[in-house]
């Protein structure tokens, strides 16, 4: 039977499965709402190591390990590998998953590298070239501001715009359809790099919000549905102010998804208590937010029905201090209930 193809999307005739997922997350993130949910938290976010990007390599491989071990896998049965972060040369993935000896395609799509891991390992997986693979994704607090914005000691102030960059990652294991496990994957969106202009590094949200409106245009548009086949559609890390901006252009379309939309950045933190202003942001925001608090509710069908839709910044130190714009892009990816 062939896959069932739109503009930008793919619907699986043999959906794949997610096998196994896991959750290593940080102090802050471990003393926020989704705590309870996380499977790991590091209350020491330095780990014990030389640097904050060692830090951030040791969570890949231990998310990756216990992913493997929850989908009860071993590390030879993964075929193939698709993880990226934030940093420069995706060194935070290159050294945390060494040790794995898992073949490697690292991937940057700044904070929407989840989705677009999970798009790929789900088509490397429906097309028969393996029978299970990984996709992880991670972020660290520490490791983004050094290289993106301010060193820690400085102390500089933050706008209410900015986001708070998580330290956690995610990874899940995707197997061939009719395994056991957590939900399947049955359709993906990819995204386009969309550019309108931004150029505020503090205000992320605005510069993504656009791109993520694209996306589930483009998704509803190519499975010929509306918002409301879903019973969330959950974005990465919008924060509040990009979430308000997506409310607003999804309205002026006609659609209206307050009451099913949920932003993974807005969730993972208390505004009130923990002074992360617009909310939290990251490669792991999103990813981790899925392993712990998402996918635990599809596969209890809470949620029959999800579109997933990571969201990331374009930018880089070199094209900021140049100043250039920032392109946003998002990767959608239909998660649902196993029956």
């Amino acid at each position: 039977m062939e896959q069932k193809k739109g503009k930008a999307t793919v619907a699986f005739a043999r959906p794949p499965v997610i096998c196994g997922a896991a959750s290593i997350v940080g102090k802050k993130e471990s003393e926020g709402p989704l705590g309870p949910f996380f499977d790991r938290h590091i209350m020491d976010d330095g780990k014990g190591m030389e640097n904050w990007e060692q830090a951030e390599s040791s969570m890949q491989k231990a998310a990756a390990d216990l992913s493997i071990t929850k989908a009860g896998l071993k590390r030879d049965d993964i075929r193939y590998l698709f993880a990226g972060d934030l940093l420069g040369q995706l060194i935070a993935t290159s050294f945390g998953t060494v040790d794995l000896e898992i073949p490697l395609f690292g991937l940057y799509g700044a904070c929407s590298t989840m989705g677009e891991a999970m798009s790929l390992g789900a088509m490397m997986v429906n097309a028969g070239y393996a029978d299970h693979v990984l996709s992880m994704a991670s972020s660290h607090f520490a490791t983004a501001e050094k290289q993106f914005r301010f060193p820690l000691a400085y102390g500089n102030q933050r706008p209410m715009s900015s986001t708070w960059t998580v330290t956690g990652c995610g990874a899940v294991v995707i197997g061939k359809e009719g395994q056991p496990g957590l939900a399947k994957i049955t359709a993906f969106t990819a995204g386009k790099a969309i550019d309108i202009g931004a150029r505020d590094s503090m205000n992320m949200g605005a510069a993504m919000a656009p791109a993520a409106f694209h996306t589930i245009e483009q998704n509803l548009e190519d499975l010929g549905t509306d918002e409301t086949w879903y019973d969330r559609i959950i974005t990465g890390d919008l924060g509040e102010v990009g979430t308000q901006i997506l409310l607003d252009l999804m309205e002026k379309k006609g659609r209206s998804l307050k009451e099913r939309h949920m932003d993974c950045g807005v969730e993972i933190y208390s505004k009130e208590t923990q002074d992360t202003h617009a909310g939290g942001s990251g490669c792991g925001c999103s990813a981790v937010a899925l392993c712990a608090a998402i996918l635990p509710k599809i596969r209890e069908g809470i949620w029959k029905r999800v579109l997933f839709v990571p969201t990331g910044a374009l930018l880089s130190t070199v094209s900021y201090n140049e100043g250039q714009t920032i392109p946003g892009i998002a990767h959608g990816v239909v998660i649902e209930h196993l029956e």
